[in-house]
């Protein structure tokens, strides 16, 4: 069983790594499209018109933050209850240091935002942009230091970007739901009734999961509640090996990690890359050489620089001084601290945020992205030179 985590583990690692560069490069790509003779193509492709019957004709861009996201939603809902049920999120001595460490890295970003934009209610609406962690581009930057980064500072920083997501996905919930239609809101509670009891029941089989999480997907998407939160449920309600059911814990894979190995390798190298591709595109042109100091980007920025690394940082050390946590093995207060730059790297979720918040402000987003796009890259490149001159140059162990 250890043996098998063990690889579970070193195969998440890399794949997550190879991710991260990917979104890294396809950004890049993104903001080169946008500001070349290629912009009208670029734009051409966002807003390509598709539909369904049943939603109507809608811009490709919509499709993938609507759509496709929906199912990344359902990849991190798998993750978090798989963690929670036997993962990093199982013991509560495990729990308490990322767990603080991630409510923390939530909370100052936030302040921090609304310290600089309290006096304007439209931007106040991105006061949750700067909170989100990207775990692929954060991996994806710790592979570039190779066996230098213990493997107790991989699932640190995993584990607290699965807790800041499952915190993203509970404020998505609860401050971008927009003029809410209560009979398809009903009727999605009884398609996610309905897979409940297929889990009482002790259906194991995915397919009646996904043909009811699709419903549950458009009844979601009608009710005013974004739609990728129905992923956020199917995910949840997917069985899992447990003590508490009926599965047989000797199967190679329950239902949850056979759809969430299925889905990985998508979500990784088709859905995040699309996502990244259709939405970092911003056009500098219009762009101001000071536009970072407005309140709005600079809030992000500095909620991302400044606010993440101090927020967690601050809560791992005190935990540790008053002895309730330790670091892994491994890492030490120098390497903690690149940790919380690392964690600085927003990019997909506050990307997502910021295109929820900011919909209808077109300005507002396009500042937002330019805080994302800005933070998240100095904190990439802050944490991997700090990281680079503390972490010991033998392999770690």
């Amino acid at each position: 069983m250890l043996a098998r985590t063990q690889r579970a583990l070193v195969e998440f690692f890399r794949l997550e790594a190879a991710a991260g560069i990917v979104l890294m490069l396809v950004a890049a790509l993104a903001l080169v499209c946008a500001n070349s003779p290629l912009a009208a193509s670029y734009q051409a492709f966002r807003h390509l018109p598709l539909g369904l019957p049943a939603l109507g004709q809608q811009p490709l861009e919509w499709w993938i933050n609507d759509g496709l996201m929906a199912v990344f939603f359902l990849l991190v809902s798998l993750e978090i209850k798989r963690e929670v049920v036997s993962g990093q999120l199982s013991s509560r001595a495990q729990l308490l240091l990322p767990v603080v460490c991630a409510v923390a890295g939530v909370a100052l970003p936030a302040l921090m935002y609304t310290a600089l934009n309290h006096g304007d209610a439209s931007a106040m609406r991105g006061w949750a942009i700067p909170t989100a962690t990207d775990i692929a581009f954060a991996l994806g930057v710790l592979a570039l230091l190779g066996p230098r980064v213990p493997l107790g500072m991989k699932l640190l920083l995993s584990t607290i970007a699965v807790v800041d997501d499952l915190i993203a996905i509970l404020i998505i919930a609860l401050f971008y739901a927009q003029g809410l239609w209560w009979p398809a809101l009903a009727a999605a509670a009884l398609v996610a009734l309905a897979m409940y009891a297929l889990k009482r029941y002790k259906v194991t089989r995915l397919t009646p999961y996904l043909l009811l999480g699709a419903v549950l997907w458009v009844l979601v998407l009608k009710s005013g509640v974004h739609a990728t939160l129905a992923g956020v449920v199917t995910g949840l309600l997917i069985p899992h090996v447990d003590p508490r059911n009926a599965i047989d814990d000797a199967i190679e894979h329950s239902p949850l990690e056979t759809l969430e190995h299925a889905l990985h390798p998508w979500v990784a190298y088709a859905i995040l890359p699309l996502f990244a591709f259709a939405n970092a595109g911003l056009a500098l042109g219009g762009v101001a050489g000071d536009a970072l100091l407005a309140p709005l980007p600079l809030g992000i920025l500095l909620g991302l620089l400044m606010g993440k690394p101090v927020g967690i940082v601050a809560a791992a050390m005190l935990l540790r001084a008053l002895g309730i946590a330790r670091f892994p093995e491994g890492m030490d207060g120098r390497a903690m601290v690149g940790l919380g730059l690392l964690c600085g790297i927003g990019f997909t979720m506050s990307l997502f945020i910021a295109g929820l918040a900011f919909a209808a402000q077109p300005q507002h987003y396009t500042e937002a992205v330019l805080g994302v796009l800005g933070g998240s890259l100095v904190a990439a490149m802050l944490g991997c030179a700090w990281l680079w001159r503390v972490l010991p140059r033998a392999p770690a162990r």
